[in-house]
């Protein structure tokens, strides 16, 4: 069932994923060769905690830190290590989460550690232009299955695979709400688009068209074939007037702040 937020829900939902975004940019700043995905971890952590805020991640399901940190081939929920020292060349997902008020935010990007390969960065671009195409069929009457449809055609026509085995999901009062958004599908189908819909729309996308691989830790989503992935993903409302992103567009954030 659809939880429709009111004005009062989305003005909480809007401050907290405001929040959000700009710890999650910080931190995407600071991915740059030499720093471990533990140290990101941290920071991510510390800086949740200053706002007065808890991370949503640490400890769910038992989880064991506040970022997914996953690097190259790992889709998502890579967990910070140590021992993982990010290099020129690797493309990172770093995916966070926060609690604040009784309400929960949820985003993510992909971002070069130096300068990504070409096949990286057009990964990415495509990745993330599927993710807008995706917001963009977010419309009162409109299905949940217009957005998968938009993502997945977007993604197919630049040569790339959408990740089929997670989706986006509804996000408030609990992490993961309903309507579940996948990547891919016919439109037309799913739960009509009502205002006060707030959902997290996630966007995974990889070069090759294999099914995707857990590692022995339980969390890691790994290609099929160790190729690289990409990962974003914003928090929108459905409003009378379009979608409105919540997260305010961390990527185009994370790029006019590196420049």
């Amino acid at each position: 069932m659809l939880r429709l937020k009111t004005a009062r829900e989305l003005d909480t939902l809007r401050q907290n994923a405001k929040l959000l975004s700009e710890i999650l940019v910080r931190v995407a700043l600071r991915a740059v060769p030499g720093v471990t995905t533990k140290q990101l971890d941290r920071l991510a952590e510390k800086w949740v905690r200053q706002t007065g805020a808890e991370p949503a991640f640490l400890g769910y399901r038992g989880y064991p830190a506040s970022l997914c940190a996953s690097v190259d081939d790992e889709i998502l929920h890579g967990i910070p290590s140590d021992d993982r020292v990010l290099a020129e060349g690797n493309i990172i997902s770093l995916d966070l989460g926060l609690l604040l008020n009784g309400y929960y935010a949820d985003a993510a990007l992909t971002v070069p550690v130096g300068e990504a390969p070409p096949e990286g960065q057009r990964l990415m671009e495509a990745t993330h232009g599927a993710l807008r195409e995706g917001i963009s069929a977010a419309k009162i009457g409109g299905r949940v299955s217009d957005l998968s449809h938009a993502i997945d055609t977007y993604v197919r026509r630049r040569g790339f695979s959408v990740v089929r085995e997670f989706v986006g999901h509804g996000i408030g009062r609990e992490l993961h709400e309903d309507p579940q958004i996948p990547n891919f599908g016919p439109p037309g189908r799913g739960a009509k688009l009502a205002e006060g819909l707030v959902a997290a729309v996630e966007v995974m996308a990889k070069l090759d068209d294999e099914p995707a691989n857990i590692r022995d830790d339980g969390w890691t989503a790994v290609t099929g074939s160790g190729v690289l992935s990409a990962h974003y993903e914003e928090m929108i409302a459905v409003t009378a007037d379009g979608p409105e992103v919540l997260t305010q567009g961390v990527w185009e954030e994370y790029w006019q702040r590196k420049m």
